[in-house]
């Protein structure tokens, strides 16, 4: 049984393009539908949402060069009111680097991550008791580049993810063409480099976001400006990755700009879904659950421009993907015979949408 307050939506959106701050919407689990109850204003390009384990407590990136005349970007701590899904601002603290772009909260409550795309870092901020965030306890700075002088003249960390068990993070790091990866020290709040400290993807490939198959053997990261989609086996006792197929998240022919942003599973791991931007789809691909391998099934448009982002509904049976420059999100049902998406009609105005979180 779903709980009600399990059909909060939160979108975080630019406040620089237009948008007021978070948007809270009530979801309609039947109908896949949002109808919206408030507007959290007075934060700076919350463009990134991460809820606390207990779902009382919502973590907010401020995607910002500087805060108050200080450099570097923040993190935003939120109490949630379950009832109504609002949300009362508790503190904000230094990311230390520019333009934090991405936040993970680990599996036990106790650490909140920050991925500073900007200036390519990595950031870690201890959970207080009463959900409030301490100062940055541990702090990574990346180094080096990759070949497109434009885009990978240094690091661009762009998302942290956590490990099933909650022993590593993954740091995808645009600049690098590296999926970095430390261990999760609990006990002194250290992010601390594997043995093996990275994975590397293909030159120029900028990879973006990570997500692990249900199953734990697998993970995958999807390309921004290679517009692929890299398998890799995953070995969790060592926290290593090996790549096992990239592949193009486009139609073949496609030659126009584009590049990749999300990436999420189907509720049984049968299906990928990964975003176009430019193409403006959502590309679907086949799991192979014995080789972790992809098989493309095709493409959705997202019935709008620049889709950032987009979420799965916790039953998996409808998907939501926010399109950045038309101003929405659109809503899809899932066939979960065949992983296909089916536009519902319901098509939900937002400013600059970019990060759809379920409480």
């Amino acid at each position: 049984m779903t709980h009600p307050e399990q059909n909060l939506v939160y979108v975080g959106a630019y406040t620089s393009r237009g948008a007021e701050g978070i948007y809270v919407y009530r979801y309609d689990p039947t109908a896949g539908t949002l109808a919206p109850l408030s507007v959290t204003t007075g934060i700076v390009n919350p463009t990134f949402l991460a809820v606390h384990p207990d779902r009382t407590h919502m973590y907010a990136v401020n995607e910002t060069g500087e805060i108050e005349g200080q450099p570097g970007g923040a993190l935003s701590a939120y109490q949630i009111d379950p009832a109504t899904g609002a949300l009362t601002p508790l503190n904000r603290q230094s990311t230390i680097g520019r333009g934090p772009c991405h936040v993970a909260v680990d599996q036990t409550g106790r650490y909140a991550m920050a991925a500073n795309y900007g200036s390519g870092s990595v950031a870690m901020l201890p959970i207080l008791e009463d959900g409030s965030l301490g100062e940055a306890c541990d702090f990574h700075q990346h180094e080096g580049s990759g070949p497109n002088p434009r885009r990978q003249q240094g690091p661009h960390a762009h998302s942290v993810t956590v490990s099933p068990d909650n022993r590593y993070a993954f740091v995808a790091d645009l600049g690098l063409d590296k999926m970095m990866v430390y261990k999760i020290d609990l006990e002194q709040g250290k992010l601390v480099p594997n043995d093996t400290p990275f994975a590397s993807t293909y030159p120029g490939a900028g990879p973006r976001h990570f997500c692990f198959h249900p199953n734990q053997r697998y993970a995958y990261v999807i390309n921004e400006m290679g517009n692929t989609i890299t398998v890799f086996g995953y070995d969790a006792a060592l926290g290593t990755l090996d790549e096992r197929q990239t592949l193009s998240t486009l139609p073949e022919g496609f030659e126009e700009t584009t590049h990749c942003a999300d990436i999420h599973f189907s509720l049984s791991g049968v299906y990928l879904y990964g975003s176009n931007r430019g193409h403006d789809s959502l590309a679907i691909f086949a799991v192979d659950p014995e080789a972790g391998t992809l098989t493309p099934l095709g493409h959705q448009s997202t019935l709008g421009k620049n889709p950032r982002n987009f979420g799965l509904a916790p039953k998996g049976d409808y998907l939501l993907a926010a399109n950045q420059d038309t101003n929405n999100i659109a809503a899809f049902a899932v066939d979960p015979a065949t992983g296909q998406l089916t536009p519902t009609g319901h098509v939900t105005q937002v400013p600059a949408p970019v990060c759809i979180q379920w409480l």
